[in-house]
């Protein structure tokens, strides 16, 4: 299984959570970032239904899947 951490960071005069190095939208308070972390993670592992995905990999190809919807990572938030 997958495992995905939200991390809880200052950013941009504020505060910010971090999910493989993507960043949210900036948060005035620490912990306003946490519980958007926690929702976020919380949201994250509620399974979905069977649908189509297309992506750009590394290398700039586009893929095409079928993502099952019951294959939800296992989620942590630090900071």
């Amino acid at each position: 299984m997958t495992k995905i951490t939200y991390e809880v960071v200052e950013h941009d005069g504020g505060w910010a959570y971090r999910v493989e190095g993507v960043m949210s939208e900036t948060f005035p308070s620490h912990d306003a970032a946490r519980k958007a972390a926690e929702r976020a993670a919380r949201e994250q592992g509620i399974p979905g239904e069977e649908t189509g995905i297309s992506y750009e990999d590394k290398d700039g190809r586009w893929r095409d899947e079928i993502s099952p919807g019951n294959d939800r990572p296992e989620t942590d938030v630090k900071g």
